[in-house]
């Protein structure tokens, strides 16, 4: 049994914490798993696809850094509350989406939700298990993937059906509140601990010296351009580089600090991490629907078979990272997550479950043992440290990572059909190229899809599998610079003698 503050009262709040992370998975699979009905509802290219796949995304870390700045003083609690109030009304508005506009904002709001949650749940947990932070929030992370499985399950055993709603979709995301009036029922009664950084007496300057002026810039230029999005708003790189660049100054100034340099390098890996785990999650279903056997929702299973291995791994952490430690479990991690997502996009038919399999023991400790190793060599980073590490990895895939994914199949596709052999299918498939960050994306008409004949139907599906499928190829650059970061990390402790968690409590 892991030490607590209080025992039984700690797991019930353990608890409520487990499920209000699985609410937010919850929706993001069902969002996951429903995209291709927005595509053919309101005639998205994969580049806006992308986009509100993002927008799910970096919302999520901006409430993240807010409430980690404030939260030792507003109260874990409060935030609590606003997370569920921001989950309803989302919801609500989500419902009632009409297009693309409609829905992006809907699920910008999501993620502030699911980002708030994220704000207290992890220096809760880090708090309240303070003895052996890797194993519990390995297991409270196991919420995440379990939502995620019970998200997808409801849209693959309800795939067609509408209750009293006009839309296959608006039924899915209409379960959403399911989890979400959960855990408000729960969180309602708990009562939720002084953070350990604050009970051991460091300071707000201590805990922002941890990230320093190089963190700070960091998250800025990643934050700038994100609310720029939120405000419909085009910024620059060079304002971009502008704005981190005075953040920077004026936090390095405040704390003295660089940052602490380990904590950097944690950093500089997260956002590849967020895109190889969470930005391949987004877009599962969508890659593999097209290159699975004759089996009905096959992507929708594999996603929740994938989920599946990962709560039931994630339950069983603990001796896990007391054989390998947390950097050593990490080096493990991204090396077979690059043999997964290689298998992958190699794997057709059958094939795709051994290789889905492969992806899901890479994949699987990744995110929440960063989180763990995070929590024990940088106390005094509070809930700032904590989360921002979450914060940068959500901003980076929701600026840069997800709608890339996007764009280079979007280019991917046009420059499959753009010859010879498929010429004549992609003049009548043609639509009007729109705008993004990257550039001109080209697009497929939908209206002009749907109306192919057969022959030129079946023509289309072969090169988009073929197309979705060498995305898994491109993410695999991500998980190989990852491992070389850890094995960085890793030499370091062993010249150190061995990885040790920071007492926070022996040295104040």
């Amino acid at each position: 049994m892991s030490q607590t503050t209080s025992g039984k009262a700690d797991m019930k709040l353990f608890w409520a914490c487990f499920i209000a992370l699985v609410a937010t998975s919850f929706i993001f699979g069902v969002r996951a798993n429903t995209i291709g009905e927005l595509q053919d509802s309101f005639n998205l290219s994969e580049q806006q696809k992308g986009s509100i796949n993002g927008a799910g995304m970096w919302p999520f870390a901006i409430s993240i850094i807010f409430f980690s700045l404030v939260i030792d003083y507003i109260g874990y609690k409060t935030v609590a509350f606003f997370a569920i109030a921001c989950h309803t009304v989302s919801l609500a508005l989500t419902l009632r989406a009409s297009g693309y506009q409609d829905f992006y904002w809907s699920t910008l709001l999501v993620a502030v939700a699911n980002g708030t949650v994220e704000s207290f749940i992890n220096p809760v947990v880090a708090t309240v298990f303070n003895k052996e932070k890797a194993k519990w929030l390995n297991i409270l992370h196991a919420g995440w993937p379990a939502g995620l499985a019970l998200g997808a399950l409801f849209c693959g055993l309800l795939p067609d059906t509408k209750l009293f709603f006009g839309a296959v979709w608006q039924f899915r995301f209409a379960l959403c509140f399911i989890p979400v009036v959960i855990y408000a029922l729960l969180i309602l009664p708990r009562s939720f601990p002084v953070n350990e950084r604050v009970a051991a007496g460091v300071s707000y300057r201590d805990m922002l010296k941890e990230v320093g002026g190089v963190g700070f810039f960091i998250i800025t230029a990643l934050t700038a351009p994100a609310l720029a999005q939120m405000m419909n708003q085009e910024a620059s790189w060079t304002t971009i580089f502008i704005i981190a660049t005075v953040v920077a100054v004026l936090a390095g100034i405040y704390t003295r600090s660089a940052g602490n340099w380990l904590f950097l390098v944690v950093l500089i890996t997260i956002g590849p991490l967020a895109t190889t785990e969470l930005g391949t999650d987004g877009w599962m279903p969508e890659l593999l629907k097209l290159s699975g056997p004759d089996f009905p929702n096959f992507a929708t299973w594999i996603f929740v078979y994938v989920s599946v291995i990962m709560t039931v791994l994630r339950f069983y952490a603990g001796p896990i990272v007391h054989k390998f430690s947390p950097i050593g479990l990490l080096v493990i991690s991204a090396a077979i997550a690059i043999i997964g997502l290689l298998f992958l996009s190699n794997a057709t038919g059958w094939a795709i479950l051994a290789a889905a399999t492969v992806y899901a023991f890479g994949k699987t400790f990744l995110w929440s043992t960063t989180l763990g190793l995070t929590s024990e060599q940088f106390p005094k980073g509070g809930a700032l440290t904590l989360n921002g590490v979450s914060a940068v990895g959500v901003l980076f895939l929701g600026v840069l990572g997800s709608p890339y994914i996007g764009f280079k199949q979007d280019g991917d596709l046009e420059k499959r059909l753009n010859n010879p052999e498929h010429a004549a299918l992609y003049a009548v498939v043609k639509g009007e190229p729109k705008p993004s960050m990257f550039g001109p994306s080209p697009t497929l008409d939908q209206s002009k899809i749907k109306a192919l004949p057969e022959a030129q139907a079946k023509e289309l599906e072969g090169v988009q599998a073929a197309s979705k499928r060498s995305v898994f190829t491109t993410i695999a650059i991500l998980p190989s610079f990852m491992l070389l970061c850890y094995l960085g990390i890793f030499a370091y402790f062993r010249g150190k003698g061995g990885y040790k968690p920071v007492d926070l409590a022996a040295s104040h």
